[in-house]
């Protein structure tokens, strides 16, 4: 396979990640085949063999491929992963996952010995903001958040996250809770929600409260359960790819391609929940559902409740351009349920690379760690 390296565009190891990906997934590169090695095809495009190893380490960082001695790089992706047959793991990991549930109530999913944000950034940035903006601070704020710190977040998933969308496409609210009932407003209490066993309980207690419909689905350590996924009856899987709480799962690239495939069927959404993803300690954070998905049907949620502070209840969803039009109808009249004040804060955090800073910080912090 001849790959035609763009040196222009950096870095240039994505590129050629994401070039191998893409033949990984059209299946050129099968299941348990070998892919070229580092010299090999650092020859074929003209880049060092230091580029290709790092695009090679996200592959196997994805879940595209594995690194084994003496063998070189084997692709581990299987297109035909769903609906067929489930792993041995994924019959195995229900003990795990039992394990996990039990102790759930004990834990605290909020408490990690990460640095936390600095007091003394967070505290600079609110004087300058009460300084710069003045009487704007007492202004209400439009229903979807104010128009500053949506482009910010808008610029920051563009740069970090691989989600490409406009403007009126991000909803600002206080926390998760509260956008997982707009949600709920949004798709219909008529539809069939299914969420992860285990997952965070506050989940589960609000599809509860809503009084909706609901189906628990196994994880195993893949992921959701193949079998159980494929026999769920719901149209809406909320699901939390990178690092599910209490198992610590993380979906393989396989399981991530399953739930699009599983969303590609008429009338179906996901509910991606990428809490905590910044974190990753992958050079490259894990892929975005959002981003995978051709069938504009993801509804992506995160918060700054980890990567800032959890008192701040500031959380935000990236909806599907689909859904833009009928949020405004049915939701639009609703009150950004977040300070103006708290809006601007974030805004120059974001912008003025003080939020990305920090987060390269905690990354470095756990890499150190391990």
């Amino acid at each position: 396979m001849r790959y035609i390296i763009d040196k222009e565009k950096r870095p240039v190891y994505l590129e050629l990640y994401r070039l191998m990906r893409d033949d990984i997934i059209r299946e050129v590169y099968p299941y348990n085949s070998k892919l070229p090695s580092k010299r090999s095809l650092a020859d074929e495009t003209g880049v060092s063999t230091v580029t290709v190893e790092h695009a090679y380490e996200l592959l196997c960082d994805e879940g595209y491929a594995v690194a084994k001695e003496r063998s070189g790089f084997i692709v581990t992706f299987r297109k035909s992963d769903g609906f067929a047959t489930a792993s041995q793991a994924e019959h195995t990991y229900h003990a795990t996952a039992s394990r996990a549930e039990h102790t759930y109530h004990a834990a605290d999913p909020h408490k990690h010995d990460y640095p936390e944000f600095p007091l003394s950034v967070l505290s600079k940035t609110m004087r300058r903001v009460l300084t710069e903006h003045g009487d704007l601070l007492l202004e209400k704020s439009p229903g979807s958040g104010c128009t500053e710190l949506r482009e910010a977040i808008k610029r920051y998933l563009a740069r970090n996250r691989g989600i490409t969308v406009d403007t009126e496409q991000i909803v600002i609210g206080s926390g998760s809770e509260y956008l997982y009932g707009l949600i709920v407003d949004l798709l219909g209490r008529s539809r069939i929600y299914a969420i992860e066993s285990p997952s965070y309980k506050k989940i589960e207690q609000v599809y509860k409260a809503t009084e909706i419909r609901y189906e628990l689905l196994r994880l195993t350590q893949t992921g959701i359960d193949t079998h159980a996924l494929a026999e769920a009856v719901a149209d809406v899987l909320h699901t939390t790819p990178y690092r599910s709480y209490p198992s610590g799962v993380t979906a393989t690239a396989s399981k991530r391609h399953e739930y699009v495939r599983w969303a590609s069927q008429k009338d179906r959404y996901i509910i991606e929940d990428d809490y905590e993803s910044e974190f990753s300690v992958s050079t490259k954070p894990t892929e975005t559902l959002f981003a995978l998905s051709p069938a504009d049907n993801v509804i992506y949620l995160n918060t700054f409740s980890k990567t800032i502070s959890p008192s701040l209840r500031v959380g935000y969803m990236v909806l599907p351009r689909r859904l833009v039009s009928v949020f405004n109808e049915k939701l639009g009249f609703y009150s950004c349920t977040v300070p103006t004040f708290m809006q601007y804060v974030l805004t120059e955090l974001i912008d003025n690379g003080d939020f990305e800073r920090h987060i390269n910080r905690v990354r470095r912090s756990i890499r150190k760690g391990l």
